[in-house]
């Protein structure tokens, strides 16, 4: 199941959509407008974006992310219903366009096809590192290592985002939960579990550096 992003100024949409959406088993994440949803793109596989939107627009938002290289399905929601205006948010970069009203059912739809079309993949290998998302597996130079499901949930939060910092309070978000209190100390515990787990040298890492004052990052490979 998919991190989901929905950027609308509208709450009654985010309330919604992100109760059909969790029936399908995804997690979902929320913004009010464009400049707070360009900051939380990095946590999401799919975004749902609103046209019309205060600060950034959704047009400008997935302008700005396809200008930088963001290949994620884009779903782009709309009152604008002319075949000009669909056209325009097809060209700017959305891969798929719903009117408003929609019904939800629709929406879910249009999701699971984007995320069929975009593919999961069965294993993602990073140096002598090899995971594999759906079966919850990891494996470092052909040994099978043993990871808790918080320890697996922090490493795959590092391997969506490779190059990217994650300060410990977007760690506890995303891979604690927005209840939980806010204790970097336990990001550091759960961060250096890991690096053990992995072989990777603090003071010389393969796979996680800290970047001192903000939070950690996974290193890219060369």
């Amino acid at each position: 199941m998919a991190r989901i992003l929905i950027m609308d100024d509208d709450p009654n949409i985010h309330q919604i959509l992100s109760m059909y959406l969790e029936r399908d088993g995804h997690t979902v994440l929320q913004a009010l407008n464009g400049t707070a949803g360009l900051h939380l793109e990095g946590e999401a596989d799919l975004l749902i974006i609103d046209w019309m939107m205060p600060e950034v627009s959704g047009l400008q938002v997935i302008e700005i992310l396809r200008g930088q290289g963001c290949v994620k399905p884009m779903l782009l929601l709309t009152a604008r219903g002319d075949e000009g205006d669909k056209l325009q948010g097809l060209d700017a970069g959305a891969d798929d366009y719903v009117v408003k009203p929609f019904s939800p059912r629709e929406v879910t739809a249009r999701v699971r096809a984007l995320l069929r079309r975009a593919g999961i993949k069965e294993e993602i290998i990073l140096g002598a590192l090899m995971v594999k998302p759906q079966s919850h597996q990891v494996w470092l130079d052909g040994q099978e290592v043993q990871l808790s499901k918080l320890e697996f949930d922090l490493l795959s939060a590092f391997l969506s985002t490779p190059g990217m910092v994650w300060t410990r309070d977007r760690l506890l978000g995303r891979v604690w939960g927005s209840d939980f209190p806010e204790m970097d100390r336990v990001v550091d515990v759960h961060v250096k579990n890991l690096r053990k787990k992995l072989h990777d040298d603090p003071e010389n890492p393969t796979f996680i550096e800290t970047v001192r004052g903000v939070g950690y990052r996974l290193r890219e490979q060369e």
